[in-house]
């Protein structure tokens, strides 16, 4: 009898993530905790109301969903199946409430201080996670079975039964959790599937918008720099309308500018594939922007790791690299600090560009990436653009963290090459 009660129970903990995937899934209230909180809540609630009564407990499965609230839905979800639990707990009032009280909330301790850990993981890492905070209220429970069982003085007449209770209940929870959590990270993936596919596909139909309007307009802006650079070296007199062809040309330059960052932004162009030793390069990168951030007031130092190779195109790593730092130096005031590291961390190489700036909201940093958005008061936000397109057709991942008032952490991975030495040597002397 308690199997199938369980069973039950499993089912009745899958049905709000079957109803969200079903009808709330693309509306904006499945996003809020509110809502997760009052589907698991009535699901708790469900789980109490069909419990198996026996040695003095209820049992039944209303802390998977309690688990559950807290881990994906959040402190307010979690709150709201805690309440919910609470109040059913007392509507059905028995000897044992007190117990109930107090099972409950040492249940919704451990989630609750653990959920901001829990996003720090991984898709399976945080299944394996869900099991293991899932079994914690299975102790709960057989703590407070012990503790019942002991101040109650009710003889056990079947130890044996006791026990098979025990490790069926703890059986069947840990199975009810292992299936909620995998279909939450299945819809998880599914989510960030789609956002990823239409990010592409804006990407893409901006890239070719942007090459096609850069193609057309860069032709007639050459031959205007071309007949004012002419008339600037013909000019003898260097009368008021000399110093109007030096603004001209200027300007034109950074238009050229901003046309090849669209160009760079639609298709990045690898030229030269070399193999690069990263560690000179980024030095080369920290010593070109040296005198902007001195300019800044800004202290600009490293620490690279040596013997770690890149197969890239120079140029175009070197451009990523400046739009990064550069908007570091810029988001930097006067005193502040950047730190750029390197390291090899597994078949990848980690660059980290640290500073100690203004930082950025979280609505900021979700906009990272978005074309033409820039947190400068001068800027057309191509060149953050331009780094990640570079760096992702470098088949690297570019990942920001920031935070108001403290600074933003920039961490880059590209895939690395190991190769001794002796090894690259003796194959040019083969060649």
């Amino acid at each position: 009898m308690l199997a199938e009660k369980l069973l039950l129970h499993v089912f009745v903990i899958l049905a709000p993530i079957l109803v969200y995937t079903s009808f709330f899934e693309n509306r904006r209230i499945g996003q809020s905790p509110y809502f997760i909180g009052m589907m698991y809540g009535v699901s708790a609630i469900l789980c109490l109301t069909v419990s198996y009564y026996s040695y003095g407990l209820y049992w039944d499965l209303r802390y998977v969903p309690l688990v559950l609230s807290f881990l994906y839905g959040g402190p307010i979800a979690g709150g709201i199946t805690f309440l919910s639990i609470i109040g059913a707990r007392t509507f059905m009032a028995a000897d044992s409430l007190l117990f109930g009280y107090i099972s409950a909330t040492l249940a919704a301790s451990i989630p609750f201080f653990y959920v901001k850990r829990f996003w720090k993981h991984q898709g399976k890492r945080r299944i394996l996670t869900a099991i293991w905070l899932g079994i914690w209220p299975s102790f709960i429970m057989l703590s407070i079975l012990i503790s019942w069982l002991y101040f109650s003085d009710n003889p056990i007449y079947d130890i044996k039964e006791l026990i098979i209770y025990v490790l069926l209940f703890g059986l069947i929870q840990i199975i009810a959790i292992g299936f909620a959590s995998m279909l939450h990270e299945a819809v998880i993936e599914r989510r960030l599937m789609k956002k990823e596919m239409q990010r592409a596909e804006k990407l893409n139909t901006l890239g070719e918008l942007a090459a096609s309007i850069a193609h057309e307009v860069r032709n007639p802006l050459t031959v205007v720099k071309g007949f004012l650079q002419l008339m600037k070296s013909q000019e003898k007199e260097k009368d008021d309308n000399y110093q109007y062809l030096s603004l001209v040309l200027s300007e034109l330059a950074r238009a050229e500018a901003i046309i090849n960052d669209y160009l760079n932004f639609a298709k990045p162009q690898f030229e030269k594939i070399e193999r690069l030793e990263l560690s000179a390069t980024i030095s080369d990168v920290i010593s070109l922007m040296q005198p902007l951030a001195i300019k800044q007031g800004v202290d600009l130092d490293s620490d690279l790791e040596e013997e770690v190779y890149l197969h890239t195109d120079r140029n175009q790593f070197k451009q990523a690299l400046v739009n990064v730092i550069k908007n570091a130096v810029e988001a930097t005031d006067h005193g502040g600090r950047i730190h750029v590291s390197l390291k090899a961390a597994g078949q990848d190489a980690r660059i980290t560009i640290k500073d100690n700036g203004k930082g950025m909201t979280k609505e900021q940093l979700s906009r990272i990436g978005t074309l033409f958005y820039t947190t400068k008061d001068k800027g057309t936000g191509l060149g953050t653009m331009v780094s990640l397109r570079i760096i992702e057709a470098m088949e690297g991942r570019i990942t920001y963290r920031s935070e108001l008032g403290k600074g933003t952490e920039v961490r880059i991975a590209l895939p690395l090459v190991r190769q001794l030495k002796k090894d690259f040597e003796s194959k040019e002397k083969i060649m």
